[in-house]
């Protein structure tokens, strides 16, 4: 038997608060949530219907099922056996000790107690004996993987282990210090960026065009002093630092100085940035935050750079379910990114699918990566595509594989992809060679390749053939 779904208490139901209680929902965890603001449940609800838009679409396979989110009017219901507390109430230290001492006296003595806090120190918020980490995530938190964690190093190592299981990445901030880590470099870019635009050097679009058009892009995949190291040229950081030392002396900075924040700039920088993006509504730029993050996610899941190595750390922990019939290669969302403009999964995505499930398959038999690494692989030499019905952003499929022919050089299968509902969306019936990658030519399989798949195509004849198979184009159906 399963065991049950661990729980965790979110305290504050923010944007924060509602971007944890999307994350943990959404990896199989029940979620306990206690906000006295009688909106609470409706501003959660639609951090979770951006979650369910945008998280799955991240991976090539199924998260668990979804947890039950609860609303309780009492802290004490809300703490109830859980195995994580999350708080994220207002960044104000007399709000956070109240909650903290109500906290310390209903939690379950196992579990663990953090704080979504971007500023305050651990040793500042346990006042009176508390064992409150900080668990401080970035927005949002359903997608972002970074949590930067703070305080005892016991409670912090455990803290770590479940959010690896959530599919982040903790790190360990060495020191307390005020801000943390990321915090500290936002507020240096952000004090830079107000006087830039306080003295009419840039407007808000200008700055911001000058982030996401140059330096951002390169943060994304390797942070700032791996981007420096390339910039160094073959002598490396090194060459860097003796060219570009020197510059700290310079006047190019104003970091230590803060404008006078008065209403006049409140008023420049606001008009500007109505300006820029007032044309869309705040749910339409979430929309086009969280695509283009997972358009740059899964792309840096290719490459195993930067949050896309932790995304494909956790896909592996995510098993395909088990079929009593034909196996099962793929289980996944379809991401937008894979939808056209008639609103439904583009053709090209179809012939996708089919690739990851077959993909799978090599895995199945043997022939993966590490074969490929000894010299030899399977290459796709023919596809037949069927479409059948249509499949839409968010709909969950999932992908059976038949081998028809499993001898010699030649490998023949048959993908039937399922829909939502149960019916066959598309079929894609592969021919593949077996190639030496050496001499790049067609070769016999190694002898456990060969007996694998003997056993598989066995198990496999007894199916009936499926509807479709060998078809040309054109074809009329049969009724």
């Amino acid at each position: 038997m399963s065991s049950a779904p661990k729980s965790a208490a979110i305290i504050g139901g923010g944007v924060i608060g509602g971007g944890w209680a999307a994350r943990f929902l959404l990896n199989g965890w029940n979620v306990r949530v206690f906000d006295p603001d009688p909106e609470a449940s409706r501003k959660i609800s639609t951090v979770l219907d951006n979650a369910r838009r945008s998280l799955p679409a991240l991976y090539d396979r199924l998260l668990p099922p979804e947890g039950r989110i609860s609303y309780h009017e009492a802290l004490s219901d809300a703490l109830d056996g859980v195995d994580w507390i999350q708080e994220s109430v207002p960044e104000r230290l007399d709000i956070k000790h109240e909650i903290h001492a109500n906290i310390n006296t209903h939690a379950p003595e196992v579990a663990i107690i953090a704080s979504s806090t971007s500023g305050f120190k651990p040793s500042e918020l346990n006042t009176n004996g508390q064992r409150i980490i900080v668990a401080h995530p970035f927005n949002p938190v359903y997608l972002l993987p970074l949590v930067e964690l703070v305080g005892d190093p016991d409670h912090c190592a455990r803290a770590s282990m479940v959010l690896n299981a959530l599919g982040m990445y903790p790190l360990m901030v060495r020191k307390e210090i005020d801000a943390h880590i990321a915090d500290r470099l936002l507020e240096a870019v952000w004090r830079e960026g107000l006087w830039l635009i306080k003295d009419g050097i840039c407007t808000t679009k200008e700055l911001d065009d000058a982030i996401c058009m140059g330096f951002g892009l390169r943060w994304a995949q390797m942070g700032l002093f791996e981007t420096y190291r390339i910039a160094g040229g073959e002598a490396g950081m090194r060459h860097f630092l003796a060219q570009f030392g020197p510059a700290l002396k310079w006047p190019w900075t104003k970091l230590m100085d803060v404008p006078e924040f008065t209403e006049s700039l409140v008023d420049l920088i606001s008009d500007q940035s109505d300006a820029q993006s007032g044309h869309l509504s705040i749910r339409q730029l979430e929309h086009l935050r969280d695509d283009n993050l997972v358009g740059m996610m899964r792309s840096l899941k290719k490459s195993q750079s930067g949050a896309g190595a932790t995304l494909s750390t956790h896909e592996q922990t995510l098993k395909l379910p088990k079929s009593h019939d034909l196996p099962i290669t793929v289980s996944r969302a379809i991401p937008q990114s894979w939808t056209d403009y008639n609103g439904h999964m583009n053709e090209a995505h179809f012939l996708e699918a089919a690739s990851l499930a077959t993909d799978q398959f090599m895995e199945m038999i043997g022939a993966g990566p590490d074969y490929v690494a000894a010299g030899y692989s399977y290459f796709t030499v023919e596809n037949h595509i069927r479409y059948l019905t249509e499949l839409h952003s968010g709909d969950r499929i999932f992908i059976t594989t038949q081998v028809l022919q499993g001898k010699g050089r030649k490998l023949h299968l048959f993908h039937s992809i399922i829909g939502p509902n149960g019916d066959i969306a598309a079929t894609v019936e592969t021919l593949l060679v077996h190639m030496n990658l050496t001499t790049r030519k067609s070769a016999l399989p190694s002898a456990e390749i060969e007996e694998k798949l003997k056993s598989i195509a066995n198990a496999h004849a007894a199916y009936p053939m499926p509807d479709g198979a060998g078809r040309h184009v054109g074809q009329a159906r049969t009724a």
